[in-house]
């Protein structure tokens, strides 16, 4: 326990035993979901359930915590699990290697989670987490666009329907109504996109590496906060 004793100083031992004791499911190891995935382990999760069919590449050095010269080419799944056994030997990191979506949506069984991050960016498979949190009885936390912000600063926690500014929060507010689906915590930024040009002047989706880590601790702060009844 000596590794997690300045967290239980600040949390307490009910709120680490809490932690100790409980499974999350993270929908995406990437920019936002690394550094989620990063926090919970480092705050005393005690199982995490990583699903990512994507592998390292070069590009992803900028801004994704998994992601350095000895991991490209590994896949997200298994990068992030070694790395997480570095900092908690104890940990258990199950690797979920494909894309969560139509195809694989009964892979998972949601019932087993205390809590669902949904770190990913392709709305059809945010819908279906997001459905299937619901049908489950599972808290879900789901991160909104990152791409383009500039500015940390401008992140906040909100339900989907208060959310502005944000293009992916407004499509998810509408494919969420239409599935049936309410009251979702989200993660979004209320900052404008910048225009991302790649070097021959065509658009790109730019990136940068303080903005989605930013988002991926706030993300985690709400998962450890709510898991560990510590809002009070």
């Amino acid at each position: 326990m000596e590794r997690f004793v300045r967290t239980q100083a600040l949390l307490g031992e009910g709120a680490m035993d809490k932690l100790k004791n409980s499974r999350v499911a993270l929908f995406g190891v990437g920019g936002v979901g690394g550094y989620v995935l990063e926090a919970l382990v480092r705050s005393g999760v005690g199982a995490v359930d990583v699903v990512d069919g994507d592998s390292v590449n070069l590009s992803n050095i900028n801004r994704q915590i998994i992601a350095t010269d000895n991991t490209v080419g590994m896949p997200k799944t298994t990068a992030a699990k070694e790395r997480m056994l570095l900092i908690n030997p104890d940990v258990k990191i199950l690797e979920h290697n494909f894309f969560y979506g139509e195809d694989t949506k009964d892979n998972i069984d949601f019932s087993q989670f205390d809590y669902v991050v949904d770190a990913i960016d392709d709305v059809r498979a945010k819908t279906i987490i997001a459905v299937k949190c619901k049908e489950a009885k599972v808290p879900l936390i789901s991160s909104m666009g990152f791409g383009n912000k500039l500015d940390p600063l401008k992140i906040e926690v909100s339900d989907i329907k208060k959310t502005s500014v944000c293009p992916l929060a407004r499509t998810m507010r509408k494919r969420l109504k239409d599935a049936g689906v309410e009251n979702v915590k989200v993660v979004y930024s209320k900052e404008e996109p910048k225009v991302g040009l790649n070097p021959d002047g065509s658009r790109v989706l730019a990136s940068i590496a303080f903005v989605p880590s930013a988002a991926g601790l706030v993300i985690a702060s709400e998962v450890i906060k709510d898991i560990a009844d510590i809002h009070k």
